[in-house]
């Protein structure tokens, strides 16, 4: 006969709602007649009595309070801290999401300049379902690789062409998704790599300037910083920003991988006055930019718009979005065709990526996952016959380097990764981007939070986590026998037949 310990709920909250009145008032006669020290008891047990008295028969928002008392304010605390303990005492090494502890222990790692060799083996699993990249028989040694450079507007024969020597940017973050000393951290480091820092969509990048890094701005479609009061393009706007020496390239974002379909979010605890100038939007209200570009209604309007933006800011200007449906990527790319008229790059973010704030429901539900659309869109300008006017970056998850080269392999030019660059100034994962109560300082205006971040060190943190990209990167190529990662190809990796790359895939 079997046995079970069980605890009856109702009973024990019966029970503790009945003993601590009858508590305070025997402390309460005890300090009356014995001593006066048993008040010392009298008062927290009163206050507790007070509180649950207001539980169970004055609020009404919540069932459990009233039913339960105290003790069901129990149970909101331990799962208010659920989170926390099962990231720091239940969850394994490689159970968490989106990113496990693994993960996020490689990138600090790096970004304190720590060896991050692993012993004993992999805690990843091996079953056949992985994609694997495939090494060469004769590797090459580090003297035989060729230095890396990107060249954005080149195909266009552009005046202001930028070239990129380190391979990963910074992916659009703007000041308001992050706090002033996080992007100063970011721009400092990327400052002292030499790379690219893309200022997300929040208007006049006061604090991404500040620090002298090459930056990218970004246009979202509430064009923050360049806008009518109709939200249409402010084209006077827009040649100011590009006059600037800092900004070297402009990125129009037509779709966000967390989030396709639905325009920015930020939430009014993250709006200061400073923001609100920066951004022109009011104080004391969520900010919802607009579902797409008032310019982009069709193919034709979409690729003309581009053409535009490049006209007015004679600089390179690429095109940030996520694939929904190839084959409406490839009547983009076909407009392209018959206007003859292309963006610089395209930034093919992946449905995985990150963002500040973003309904559950796009966040889980909603765009095509990196890998695949990634090699849907390589394929499809190889197809037309068209790959070569034009450079691909990729976005979405992106933080270590075996994810990296896979990317590079479908097709990639450049990586962008903005939890990436994040996780390496101290982010902890705790997911409370959007309600300004960031632990660590990165997602908040809260100066009392803000204040843990120094950003001397931050900054060189960034670029450790750079330099040690770079160097696994290397590491990888000369082990595939490859000299650059342009040289790369879908033939560097195996893809199982689960994967849903196979469609695509060479088999043994």
């Amino acid at each position: 006969m079997s046995t079970k310990l069980a605890i009856n709920l109702h009973k024990l909250a019966r029970f503790t709602n009945t003993i601590i009145p009858i508590a305070a008032l025997m402390l309460f006669l005890a300090g009356w007649q014995i001593s006066f020290y048993f008040h010392f008891l009298t008062v927290p047990l009163l206050g507790l009595t007070l509180v649950n008295l207001y539980y169970l028969f004055v609020q009404r928002n919540h069932s459990l309070l009233r039913n339960f008392g105290i003790l069901g304010q129990g149970r909101y605390m331990l799962e208010s801290l659920g989170p926390e303990l099962r990231q720091y005492l239940y969850s394994s090494d490689t159970e968490e999401r989106p990113f496990n502890r693994t993960e996020r222990a490689e990138v600090y790692r790096k970004a304190n300049n720590i060896d991050s060799a692993s012993s004993f083996g992999s805690q990843n699993d091996f079953d056949a379902r992985e994609i694997k990249l495939r090494h060469s028989l004769f590797p090459i040694s580090k003297e035989g690789l060729l230095p890396y450079r990107l060249t954005f507007g080149e195909e266009r024969g552009i005046q202001n062409t930028y070239t990129l020597t380190v391979p990963f940017i910074v992916s659009g973050m703007s000041y308001g998704a992050l706090g002033q000393r996080a992007v100063r951290s970011l721009a400092r480091g990327i400052a002292q790599t030499g790379g690219l820092m893309n200022t997300g969509e929040g208007g006049y990048p006061k604090y991404h300037l500040m620090e002298n890094c090459d930056l990218a701005f970004q246009i979202g479609t509430a064009k923050f910083g360049v806008r009518h009061e109709d939200g249409t393009l402010h084209e006077q706007k827009l040649a100011e920003l590009s006059a600037l020496e800092q900004i070297k390239l402009i990125e129009l974002k037509l779709s966000q991988g967390a989030k396709p379909g639905k325009g920015g979010m930020l939430p009014k605890e993250k709006i200061t006055a400073e923001i609100s100038e920066l951004r022109g939007v009011p104080m004391g209200k969520d900010v919802v930019s607009p579902t797409h570009h008032p310019e982009c209604e069709d193919y034709h309007s979409a690729v003309a718009f581009i053409r535009r933006i490049q006209d007015v800011s004679q600089l390179p200007v690429g095109i940030k979005l996520c694939i929904g449906d190839p084959h409406q990527f490839a009547e983009l790319v076909a407009e392209m065709k018959r206007q003859d008229s292309f963006p610089d790059w395209i930034t093919i973010d992946g449905a995985e990526g990150g963002t500040g704030a973003a309904p559950k429901a796009f966040i889980d539900r909603v765009g095509m996952p990196l890998f695949p659309a990634l090699k849907s869109a390589q394929d499809i300008l190889v197809t037309a016959g068209v790959r070569q006017r034009l450079k691909l970056v990729a976005s979405g998850k992106l933080i270590n380097p075996g994810s990296q080269i896979i990317a590079f392999c479908l097709g990639a030019d450049a990586i962008a990764t903005a939890r990436g660059f994040m996780l390496s100034i101290g982010c902890i994962q705790a997911m409370q981007c959007g309600s300004n109560t960031c632990p660590v300082g990165i997602t908040t205006h809260n100066p009392r939070l803000e204040r843990g971040i120094d950003i001397a060190d931050k900054a060189l943190r960034v670029a450790n986590y750079i330099h040690s990209l770079e160097h696994d990167l290397e590491e990888l190529l000369c082990a595939t026998g490859v000299r650059c990662v342009r040289e790369l190809s879908f033939d560097n990796l195996y893809v199982p037949i689960e994967s849903s790359l196979y469609p695509f895939a060479r088999h043994p």
